[in-house]
């Protein structure tokens, strides 16, 4: 029979049943607390109509509980990148259509136009989603902005170009392309406008550090980080996606090398192809070291003009740098150019790091390096080694100079094996490329070390734990007294004591 105003249905479901009324009624009943939804007494479905009817029912319904609206919603999914591999986009019968090391190569090439898309996309991104907002924001200024980003733009469209060339090449239903060496050789001179762009990182970085600390930036890198959008990547990983892409060609290309028949007409063009890009990325590496260096020079701060030597403005290169300890346990920021190796101490000045330079500088030619073996050498300093008797030192090596004039020794420590081995090797390296002095002069040289080993030896401590900017003073008191004791000794002959 009909339903009648005032009745009562029960839902025929597996467990205790409930009692709905449709009017209220003197017969005590269960709350609808019980029961979130509709939804939840259908048996599950994949149906999107009959989902959307259960969630309706559950937003309507007016005897929810508080406590489940108000809970907050959960975190926005992370965007994805599509993964799918092209022989995944093939059916049964296109795929058996082609040999294995076929698909392996589609595969590849598809890999090499998909990277592309994603790059096109985070270049994108990062003008729409940092960018811009940021200027019109005021957040940072646009003459901020532009060092930081660079000529980030302006590689959307070469990038939009070889992907566009290898979209238009791929031929049939299943999309296989049967050559690109070509086409990739045409657009790989493009690539060498990246040799700006790569040559400013460092200095773009070290703003953008120094910007993370105004609490707008701070604010607004953090709200972009935990967008969806950002696939849990900070700012600076986006604007280093150019500079990890370009090392990836040269993978990619090989990888569609090895998968291509050795008949194949693509071959030689794709060899020729791996050669252009190795030269192209050779050079970035070469400009980008280049800037490196350079931006270290000009952070360097000297105590008196005789401290900076002229070779500096000759260096072209650094080879290796970082934090290593002298005998004294002092930290010290050493960097060793193609002509010069240069200790420092990392000092701020006006709100601008840079690096004060300890001691003099010694001339890679004039350099003699010695490998210490673990235990050889108690580390701590002459304050602290007079109460206690230190500790012996591991990871440590030893540097002076062959010229007598400098008469500096600088025992050096590093937090590991691996780092001490690398040091060691850059030395080594650097030490070789320099040209052979002439015969005479290396035996004098070698004479005058023998002379002053003693003094070397001797003086080290001194040389290490008290720094001393002007050699020239204290070869001055040295001299005045070898005089004083000669003297004495004249004096001493003359009276017969």
């Amino acid at each position: 029979p009909p339903l009648q105003r005032g009745s009562s249905f029960t839902f025929l479901t597996p467990g205790t049943s409930w009692d709905f009324s449709l009017e209220p009624s003197n017969k005590r009943v269960r709350t609808l607390v019980k029961v979130s939804s509709l939804a939840n007494l259908m048996s599950p479905s994949k149906n999107g109509a009959v989902r959307r009817f259960g969630q309706t029912l559950q937003s309507k319904s007016p005897g929810t509980s508080l406590r489940a609206t108000s809970k907050a919603a959960g975190p926005t999914p992370t965007k994805r990148r599509n993964s799918t591999l092209w022989s995944e986009t093939l059916d049964v019968h296109q795929k058996s259509a082609f040999s294995t090391k076929e698909i392996k190569r589609q595969e590849a090439i598809h890999e090499l136009y998909r990277g592309e898309q994603d790059l096109i996309e985070d270049l994108q991104l990062a003008r729409k989603a940092y960018h811009d907002p940021m200027l019109k924001l005021s957040i940072m200024t646009e003459e901020e902005l532009a060092h930081i980003f660079g000529e980030l733009d302006a590689y959307i469209p070469l990038h939009e170009d070889l992907y566009a060339k290898l979209t238009e090449s791929a031929a049939g239903p299943s999309g296989t392309v049967a050559q690109i060496g070509q086409i990739i050789i045409d657009w790989l001179p493009g690539l060498n406008s990246y040799k700006v762009y790569c040559s400013n990182q460092l200095a773009a970085k070290a703003l953008l550090d120094q910007k993370k600390q105004d609490k707008r930036v701070q604010d607004f890198l953090q709200r972009c980080l935990e967008s969806p959008f950002s696939r849990k990547l900070d700012l600076w990983s986006f604007l280093d996606i150019p500079r990890s892409r370009l090392v990836k060609y040269p993978l990619l290309l090989r990888e569609v090398l090895r998968h291509t028949p050795p008949e194949h007409p693509d071959v030689a063009s794709l060899e020729k192809a791996i050669t252009i890009i190795q030269g192209i990325l050779s050079d970035i590496n070469v400009k980008k070291g280049e800037s490196e260096c350079q931006y270290y020079i000009d952070k360097l701060e000297y105590l008196d003009d005789r401290q900076r030597d002229p070779l500096i403005d000759s260096c072209r290169s650094l080879l290796c740098h970082g934090e290593l300890r002298n005998k004294s346990g002092s930290k010290l920021h050493v960097f060793l150019f193609s002509e010069l190796l240069v200790l420092t101490r990392p000092v701020t000045r006006n709100e601008r790091s840079c690096f004060q330079v300890y001691r003099q500088p010694i001339p890679v030619r004039d350099l003699a390096l010695e490998d210490l073996q673990d235990g050889d050498i108690r580390m701590g300093g002459s304050f602290r080694g007079a109460f206690t008797n230190g500790e012996k030192a591991k990871n440590v090596f030893r540097v002076s100079s062959l010229d007598p004039s400098h008469g500096q020794s600088h025992t050096l420590q590093v937090n590991d094996v691996y780092h001490k081995q690398q040091w060691l090797n850059c030395l080594r390296s650097a030490i070789a490329q320099q040209p052979a002095a002439p015969p005479r002069a290396r035996v004098e040289t070698t004479s005058a070390r023998r002379r002053s080993s003693t003094v070397s030896i001797d003086s080290e401590e001194a040389d290490e734990n008290c720094p001393n900017v002007f050699p020239d003073l204290k070869r001055s008191h040295s001299k005045m007294r070898l005089d004083k004791r000669f003297r004495g000794s004249l004096r001493r002959t003359e009276t017969g004591v």
